[in-house]
């Protein structure tokens, strides 16, 4: 998160404001992946709703056990640079309930909790890149071992006291690196692996259901505020009050450049076009929405709202089966966000430092900015993909081209998304015309 910045030599006392402000914003960052769950399962073929609704579902429930256990002491204890350690922190049995975290004026606690939700937002990120061919059990293995191997370390790395990025100066308000290019390399890496759907580029595959899609978008781009505006752990200074507003603006932003595009490009304004829009500006202006002014954050917002609308195409070009676009929309945009600090930055608001066009028109934290999102990238593809190469030589991480076919719904879950048995269509051979029948005229 964002670092600390003490006024006062005296001590920070709890803040009951803070913490009730925190304990929303925890809450509103836990709604995201429900959200995320509606945005993607729109998004899906009917045959595989439940499954895409499930696989984000099933993260709340692996996340919290093991952030639990110990998650946040390797992920915010002290330590080395890449990973850290609190023995106090393992099971949460040895925290005060009124304790600090360090620097602030909530409890450590919240601040667990609140971190807890970013863990669990982020592998169900992943999911929509897979959708159509893994198998549950799979699924919900990968969300265990890749919370523990590959989130715990990075989201050290950027926000840890003892993080090599974070001590480096490495600028990540809310996780451009951590959440999002972490994810979308993930994506990438895994899809590599385990191939491409069947009749991809053959057959048509478009979203079933628009509505909730776009229930999905508005959903993540409410619980969003929580997730931007707490990141700064209070608003004591209005910090947390800019970035609120930034994420507002860089959204709209991003949702217009990229309706502005599509039409340019392929001839109409689409919903699917707006929702994927609005949530590349949400993560573009993740990482920089507390270093830029809100011009600089119409600025983050259609550039991110281009590029993503441009990158989405590029698993066309490449061949890669990206199902619903999470590399080209949270890693481009992640990238894309954490990158323009480096020329945005106004050094008025989390940090002092500046982007090329302020203060000295220096280099500097772009070139940070480069080394954060390059390593939070090549570690998290490389190592995603070993393991899902691992996942799959051992207990198999696709299902079978039939239940592909058929759907995976049935086959994993023993459940459809929609019950069409009721809707009518038909007439029983030999029944006797009625009004219900359509065979029977009915008079106006």
């Amino acid at each position: 998160m964002a670092p600390a910045i003490t006024l006062a030599a005296e001590a920070p006392k709890l803040s009951s404001a803070n913490t009730g402000f925190m304990l929303i914003c925890s809450a509103l960052v836990l709604l995201m992946t429900p959200g995320l769950a509606f945005f993607y399962g729109g998004m899906v073929r009917v045959k595989s709703t439940l499954n895409m609704l499930m696989m984000s579902f099933i993260s709340i429930g692996i996340i919290t056990i093991l952030w639990v256990l110990y998650g946040f002491s390797l992920a915010f204890g002290s330590g080395s640079p890449f990973i850290g350690w609190n023995a106090d922190w393992i099971g949460l049995s040895d925290i005060g309930l009124t304790e600090l975290w360090p620097g602030y004026t909530i409890p450590v606690f919240v601040f667990m909790v609140f971190q807890m939700m970013f863990a669990i937002i982020t592998p169900a990120l992943i999911s929509g890149a897979l959708a159509d061919r893994v198998k549950f059990t799979a699924w919900a293995l990968f969300v265990a071992l890749w919370g523990t191997i590959v989130y715990v370390p990075v989201a050290h790395w950027v926000w840890g006291a003892d993080g090599w990025a974070y001590k480096l100066g490495v600028i990540d308000f809310a996780g451009g690196t951590a959440v999002h290019i972490n994810a979308g390399a993930a994506a990438l890496g895994v899809i590599l692996v385990i191939g491409k759907r069947v009749g991809f580029k053959k057959d048509p595959m478009r979203p079933h259901s628009l509505p909730l899609v776009m229930l999905g978008a508005g959903l993540l781009w409410f619980g969003w505020f929580g997730f931007n505006a707490g990141s700064w752990l209070g608003n004591d200074d209005g910090v947390g009050a800019l970035m609120f507003v930034n994420t507002q603006v860089a959204t709209a932003a991003a949702m217009l450049a990229w309706l502005a595009y599509e039409k340019i490009k392929h001839g109409a304004f689409t919903t699917l076009g707006a929702a994927s829009g609005a949530v590349a500006g949400l993560v573009a202006i993740t990482p920089s929405g507390g270093a830029v002014s809100p011009l600089g954050a119409i600025a983050v917002g259609a550039i991110a709202g281009v590029a993503c609308a441009a990158a989405v195409g590029l698993k066309f070009r490449f061949g890669y089966d990206d199902s619903l676009d999470v590399v080209g929309v949270h890693m481009v945009g992640g990238i894309v966000g954490s990158l323009l600090i480096g020329f945005f930055a106004t050094g008025k608001g989390q940090s002092a430092a500046t982007g090329v066009f302020y203060g000295d028109h220096s280099f500097d934290q772009l070139w940070k900015q480069c080394a954060g999102v390059f390593a939070v990238l090549a570690y998290s593809l490389i190592v995603s993909a070993v393991l899902a190469f691992l996942l799959d030589k051992t207990i198999g991480m696709r299902v079978p081209e039939d239940v592909e076919v058929s759907g995976i719904d049935r086959a994993e879950h023993a459940e459809t998304a929609y019950d069409f048995s009721g809707a009518g269509g038909g007439v029983v051979a030999g029944a006797p015309a009625t009004a219900a029948s359509p065979n029977k005229k009915v008079d106006a």
